[in-house]
């Protein structure tokens, strides 16, 4: 049986993308059949074919080193840098529940360990047409725990426990949290402090900008994972 874990973000460009990176490649350095894996995507450039390039799927490709293709990642890839919703709006090919739990269902049948990646915050709107679908029920519909990536600095207490207190209220178990832009000092050290005392969710990594590693062994990480 596959094991998944779902990432995501006190907001948007919070570096999710970057932390999965790390994760994908903590997995795959230590021998883990691991996967990568995301709903939909936006902000996307096309390459010299006109073809619209899957930015954050490419790059946790590229810094990770996994050997899944990148048609598998990402199965709604949008050009406009806006909401997935609202993307979809713009350029038609709205997400379809079906699609993701099917995409997803393949990856479990050939990897061990699957991450998947949110978009933006936890309270980001996937489709807002006929269909009504926010990132929450794509999570709850794949049957996922969290991981969720904050800032280190100011302001990251207030963030933290009101993404964790939603999620708990709509039944999503958060296994762990991971600061990101970690400098250390006393700020970040009560911060860190702070919201596991105010959360009782563990800071599992504390990952300085520009870091190549987390700080966390792929045997921990791995018990992050549940099954799927």
């Amino acid at each position: 049986m596959s094991r998944g874990i779902f990432v995501t973000g006190t907001g948007t460009d919070i570096g999710k993308t970057y932390i999965t990176g790390l994760i994908l490649k903590k997995l795959r350095e230590a021998g883990v059949s691991a996967a990568y894996f995301k709903a939909a995507v936006s902000g996307n450039e096309r390459g010299a074919d006109g073809a619209l390039i899957p930015g954050d799927p490419l790059h946790v490709k590229t810094v990770s080193g996994i050997e899944q293709p990148l048609e598998e990642m990402c199965p709604y890839v949008y050009e406009n840098a806006v909401s997935p919703h609202l993307a979809a709006r713009i350029e038609g090919s709205p997400v379809e529940p079906d699609v993701i739990k099917s995409r997803f269902a393949g990856l479990c049948s050939r990897y061990d360990f699957i991450t998947i990646e949110g978009s933006g915050g936890i309270i980001c709107p996937i489709r807002w047409d006929g269909k009504k679908i926010l990132l929450e029920d794509i999570i709850k519909s794949l049957g996922l725990d969290c991981i969720i990536v904050a800032d280190a600095g100011l302001g990251t207490i207030n963030s933290v426990v009101l993404t964790c207190e939603y999620m708990k209220n709509r039944g999503i178990a958060v296994k762990g949290i991971i600061f990101n832009n970690w400098q250390g000092g006393i700020m970040e050290e009560d911060n860190r402090s702070m919201c596991q005392q105010l959360t009782s969710v563990p800071v599992i990594a504390c990952v300085e900008r520009g870091a190549a590693d987390l700080d966390i062994s792929a045997d921990e990480l791995t018990k992050l994972y549940g099954g799927v």
